[in-house]
């Protein structure tokens, strides 16, 4: 009897042992499909990048993940705080202003995805067609290296000036300018204030959009759409692959992001994925 006992209370132990085994794996399977990263820290300027990432909020929660948007009105600032972990990622730039600042602050940062297009154009207050433009006319462009040249090649697009042959153009790589054109280097937050004192100015989107200059309505000149200036989200090398950027790519280029940029911004700015 006693013997049965011992028998019967060992089982007894080994079930609940087993159990508790189970419970403890059942645990542990719940904390690994938890993410172990709840909070997503994103660098962008304010319109559109901004407004688009407010759009993915509801995506990431469902995902386990809450999206703090951090938002900056320069574009250093933010591609250092990711460089330096103070962010996850940002959403304000193009690959090739990434790569120069790669280049020029020695920082290892990367794209994962396309996101979209916005058109830089050209505004005036004093002028509504480009063959208005009169000699010794000031152009002012954004002073970055990419900015610059990207919006010089539209100026050269439209027959106004030619260039030598090289990577990032500036004023000084002028070879032929029949009008006398003068050009204006400035930060590019600056151009849209500068309106009323140059005869144009070349604009990024997401400064003339808060400026209330719509790309479609008001610019004289439009850049093409085959344009290889798509914004993109960047991240520190080496964190593409994370859990929480795969999820943060997944809902910035989803259907809803889709049909808000269309329904939101009507072609002044295009989705490029």
């Amino acid at each position: 009897m006693f013997k049965n006992l011992l028998k019967i209370t060992a089982v007894g132990a080994l079930a609940l042992t087993l159990t508790a085994c189970s419970n403890e794996k059942k645990e542990e399977n719940k904390v690994a499909s938890v993410p172990t990263k709840t909070v997503i820290k994103v660098g962008a300027t304010p319109v559109p990048h901004a407004e688009i990432l407010e759009v993915i909020k509801p995506l990431l929660k469902e995902k386990g993940y809450e999206l703090q948007i951090v938002e900056f009105t320069d574009y250093v600032t933010p591609n250092i705080a990711v460089d330096e972990g103070e962010l996850d990622a940002n959403f304000f730039q193009h690959e090739p202003y990434l790569n120069e600042f790669n280049a020029n602050k020695n920082t290892s940062l990367v794209k994962t995805v396309n996101v979209h297009l916005e058109p830089m154009g050209i505004y005036s207050r004093k002028i509504t067609a480009i063959n208005e433009l009169a000699d010794n006319a000031v152009i002012a462009v954004p002073n970055d290296p990419t900015n610059e040249s990207r919006a010089l090649d539209i100026l050269a697009k439209q027959g106004l000036l030619t260039f030598k042959n090289v990577p990032f153009k500036t004023a000084l790589d002028i070879v032929e300018n029949p009008k006398n054109i003068t050009i204006k280097e400035l930060d590019a937050p600056q151009l849209p204030r500068v309106l009323e004192e140059v005869d144009a100015a070349v604009i990024n989107t997401n400064y003339a959009l808060p400026a209330g200059l719509n790309p479609l309505n008001d610019a004289i000149v439009l850049e093409s759409k085959d344009s290889p200036y798509a914004n993109i989200v960047v991240v520190k090398k080496g964190n593409e692959d994370k859990d929480y950027i795969k999820a943060l790519d997944e809902a910035i280029t989803s259907e809803t992001v889709k049909n808000f940029i269309q329904e939101k911004y009507k072609g002044a700015i295009i989705e490029a994925f």
